[in-house]
């Protein structure tokens, strides 16, 4: 029996290929920073009978039509909006991704990240650095608390739920706003279901872990700022495009609210002239919210999986989109 073709887009350990490479011809772009070009990536997809993605992977028409024997996508991220999901489905072309395995970990960066913004960790480590501590005084870069405030959660799927377990530590109130109610985390963690008006309004934190769609592209934007405490603190691990950049960062620059922690941007990578950048209310990282050693190994391994299970065993998946 032939055996099928498969792709993978950056350059991963041999250690987790080792069950496909048993049974399949695998070719992989040789390089772990910069993303396949994407005529080559059209290049290789015209033989590929499965590929496995990065989210920096444009996956559209174009990629489909250069793709006559593709049976699978395993995209290596839990997101999926860099994949034309309808017009896989029109070609039988079976997309997986990678949830569960990176739900601990990203929460735990979500929590930090709301923690470095609201106690100015990473403006008071550059204050360190730069040499600018001279003396003490009792306002010394004073932050803002955690404990016993209201924490707000917009997207309370699996990892918001995980963020919300670790408010509990802190004592915290929890709102929550979502497309629908979650009754289990509501019982489990005392998590009140709220519009999203009544969120901003109330909420002394505010965490984004919403998916990218239509109707959440830019919905933190100017008027939701004005709604937040101007105290409060923004946190996005979701989608960059969730929020209006230009919004946000009049509302940082303006005091209409305390602080920004972003794991996610418009672009990626941000620029280096970016606004945002020159803020000390910001604090902005390179999109690292899964990117743990274990966790990364756990999604190349599901993604794996996902290949061979399609690819090599004939069965379904295990994680279909």
């Amino acid at each position: 029996m032939t055996k099928p073709k498969i792709y993978i887009t950056r350059k991963l350990p041999d250690k987790n290929l080792q069950i496909l490479k048993e049974k399949a011809n695998v070719d992989m772009w040789d390089d772990e920073w910069e993303p396949v070009p994407h005529h080559i990536l059209l290049e290789k997809a015209q033989q590929a009978d499965g590929m496995l993605t990065m989210l920096t992977e444009r996956v559209d028409k174009s990629f489909f039509d250069h793709a006559p024997h593709l049976k699978i996508v395993a995209n290596m991220a839990v997101g999926y909006d860099n994949i034309d999901i309808q017009e896989a489905k029109k070609r039988g072309v079976i997309v997986t991704n990678t949830p569960d395995v990176l739900t601990e970990t990203t929460a735990d960066l979500a929590f930090g990240l709301l923690m470095a913004a609201a106690r100015r960790i990473v403006e008071a480590s550059e204050y360190v650095k730069a040499g600018s501590w001279k003396n003490w005084g009792p306002f010394l870069l004073a932050g803002k608390d955690l404990h016993r405030k209201t924490l707000g959660i917009v997207g309370m799927g699996r990892i918001g739920a995980a963020v919300a377990k670790r408010s509990k530590g802190f004592d915290m109130n929890i709102l929550y706003h979502n497309r629908s109610r979650d009754l289990e985390t509501e019982e489990e963690l005392g998590a009140s279901y709220v519009s999203f008006e009544k969120l901003l309004k109330e909420s002394d934190f505010v965490v984004c872990l919403t998916p990218l769609t239509e109707d959440t592209k830019g919905m933190f934007n100017k008027k939701a700022f004005e709604l937040m405490k101007n105290d409060a603190v923004f946190v996005n691990v979701g989608r960059g495009p969730v929020v209006d950049e230009q919004a946000l960062y009049e509302a940082l620059k303006t005091g209409e609210i305390g602080g920004a922690g972003l794991d996610v941007c418009n672009e990626e990578p941000i620029r280096p002239d970016h606004p945002l950048l020159s803020l000390r209310q910001a604090v902005i990282l390179p999109h690292i919210g899964s990117a743990s050693v274990e966790t990364r190994h756990a999604m190349i391994d599901l993604a794996v999986k996902n290949l061979y299970q399609v690819l090599i065993e004939s069965h379904s998946p295990l994680t279909p989109v």
